[in-house]
């Protein structure tokens, strides 16, 4: 099989894998951006609770001891 019989069986083979998809209406994608959006403020907030923490603890108290 020649490379440009192959390559036009292959976007043959993806448009006909792309009829088969079921796409996500207007609400469930604007619900999932929401929980994406949801996840993403509360994995922050908890980076941003640890940094806290650790500087508090490392920094100021281990190098106060230091001082």
């Amino acid at each position: 099989m020649s490379r440009l019989s192959s390559a036009k069986l292959f976007v043959e083979e993806c448009a006909s894998e792309m009829q088969k998809v079921t796409w996500p209406d207007r609400a469930q994608l604007r619900n999932a951006t929401w929980v994406v959006i949801a996840f993403t403020i509360i994995i922050s907030a908890i980076i941003w609770i640890m940094d806290v923490v650790s500087r508090l603890l490392l920094v100021d108290f281990v190098m106060g001891l230091f001082r």
